[in-house]
């Protein structure tokens, strides 16, 4: 879709055409959903973040500036925000925090032989405060103090968590790997 489809299907969609919306739905719902099943432990859930996400684009549709900024950029704010919504309603993100352990930087050679989609899965078996951060930071590219303010925690945390998040990752990669090879 080009971008100025795109600002015409935005305006029409300000002015309440319900097929305008649909085709604005239809064109972003799967970069939406990655972006929810990112914050999600399981397809039910990302689908209902991915629900609340276009009830709240529609609601707030005309906050968007199509002149100013780029409506899927708008729209991954979002669904981030949303998941965030429902990650704090329900506390998931609260992990308590203990002494780091620092474990051996490993090689990323087990990451290499990865398919991105057993990544994914890697990391969606995080706990969920870890899995929030790591994507906050790591994909979406928020600061360990925007993170801090977005979730009420402290920047310490944000830090801990990120850091307590890759080594675990680290450890489940190089588990998988090792398990691969065993069996390959």
């Amino acid at each position: 879709m080009n971008r100025e489809h795109e600002i015409e299907l935005v305006r029409r969609t300000q002015k309440g055409d319900q097929r305008a919306f649909r085709a604005l739905y239809d064109q972003h719902k799967r970069v939406l959903f990655v972006v929810c099943l990112r914050y999600s432990r399981n397809r039910a859930d990302a689908e209902d973040y991915l629900q609340e996400t276009f009830i709240k684009i529609y609601k707030k549709i005309e906050q968007f500036d199509a002149n100013r900024g780029v409506f899927e950029a708008w729209a991954r704010r979002v669904a981030i925000n949303t998941c965030l919504e429902k990650l704090r309603k329900h506390s998931l993100y609260a992990v308590s925090i203990s002494d780091a352990v620092h474990l051996p930087a490993q090689g990323t050679d087990a990451l290499s032989k990865m398919h991105l989609q057993d990544l994914i899965d890697l990391i969606q078996t995080l706990p969920e405060g870890y899995q929030t951060i790591f994507n906050l930071y790591v994909i979406d590219g928020f600061t360990h103090k925007e993170i801090a303010e977005r979730l009420g925690i402290s920047i310490s945390t944000s830090k801990t968590q990120l850091m307590k998040a890759r080594q675990m990752l680290q450890k489940k990669i190089n588990e998988r790997t090792v398990i691969n090879e065993d069996h390959g």
